[in-house]
């Protein structure tokens, strides 16, 4: 966060370490040799700057400044060596997250990446045209758009790097595998939006899923809570089952010949990994700086965000 200027250093000082940030994908991303676990847990940082960035953009009401950083942000995402000394220490951060992840794998893993990255950076564009209008999304509608605002396919796709092998089409799309994926990836954004629901209450949000089940279904706080808490246990009960037919699927891809044995490793090692997301989300909701909105002078605003937009007040 120095190095790239993402935060000004007295917050830095103050508040980076309680963050928490980069703990969370240590957490998560277990196996993984030391520079793929670094990129991650940098690009980890980045995106909860970003996250940040956005938030201010729309709570001072700056759609020009976002609508600039939405356009770098894609350029950056396909020509992430062009962007490494751009103006903005957001878009500049981002490249070069982009450059060290993109030299773990294939291309074609690149490109995966990116195409699943653009689709996050125009959902981020959705709710931020949500929010200056006041739409409150419908369940259904919300928890459309927070697969991707939560970015549930790059954190699923940054498995594979951890593993030291990229999973073709027929195994990262078997039916096994995406259940396993999508419940451990659903657990984090439920129990994110049940944790941050004061903060969101109090910053005037409207994306929370609790936000949603109180317009939309006519819940009370204290009964969309429940809700949500209902639907994460769910997530975490379900998962126990998907997890035991992804191993399983592991198991079968091992058949005698190298590749199998390979794949069926890697597969195994994404599949453990998935379960760690439910730890790790656990941890960090409680243990980080983020959600502590009881300590805040003002409620609304956290305090180690920065309030100005690149070049403007």
């Amino acid at each position: 966060m120095l190095e790239k200027r993402l935060m000004p250093a007295d917050k830095v000082e103050e508040y980076a370490d309680r963050l928490c940030y980069t703990d969370l994908m240590a957490g998560y991303y277990l196996g993984a040799p030391d520079e793929v676990l670094q990129a991650i847990a940098d690009y980890s940082a980045w995106f909860f700057v970003w996250d940040d960035r956005h938030d201010r953009d729309i709570v001072h009401r700056r759609p020009a400044a976002w609508r600039r950083l939405r356009f770098h942000l894609h350029g950056a995402l396909d020509s992430p060596r062009r962007h490494l000394h751009h103006q903005d220490p957001l878009v500049a951060a981002f490249a070069d997250s982009m450059v060290r992840l993109y030299s773990f794998l294939p291309g074609t893993w690149n490109a995966r990446f990116a195409r699943h990255f653009h689709a996050v950076i125009e959902a981020y564009d959705r709710e931020f045209h949500n929010r200056t209008e006041g739409v409150i999304p419908t369940v259904e509608e919300y928890l459309e758009l927070r697969r991707l605002t939560f970015a549930h396919r790059i954190w699923t796709d940054l498995l594979e790097p951890s593993a030291g092998c990229e999973l073709p089409d027929i195994v990262r799309k078997h039916p096994a595998y995406r259940r396993a994926a999508l419940l451990s990836q659903e657990f984090a954004a439920w129990y994110n939006d049940l944790c941050s629901l004061p903060k969101e209450i109090a910053g005037d949000d409207v994306h929370n899923l609790g936000i949603s089940l109180i317009k939309h279904e006519g819940l009370t706080l204290e009964e969309a809570i429940v809700e949500v808490r209902r639907r994460v246990e769910k997530c975490i009960s379900e998962f126990v089952v998907a997890e035991r037919s992804a191993l399983r699927f592991a198991d079968f891809l091992d058949d005698g010949t190298v590749r199998g044995k390979e794949l069926s490793a890697a597969v195994m090692a994404c599949v453990c990994n998935m379960r760690n997301w439910f730890s790790a989300v656990y941890w960090f909701h409680h243990e980080s700086g983020r959600y502590m909105v009881d300590s805040w002078d003002d409620r609304s605003t956290p305090p180690y965000v920065n309030n100005e937009a690149a070049g403007e007040k």
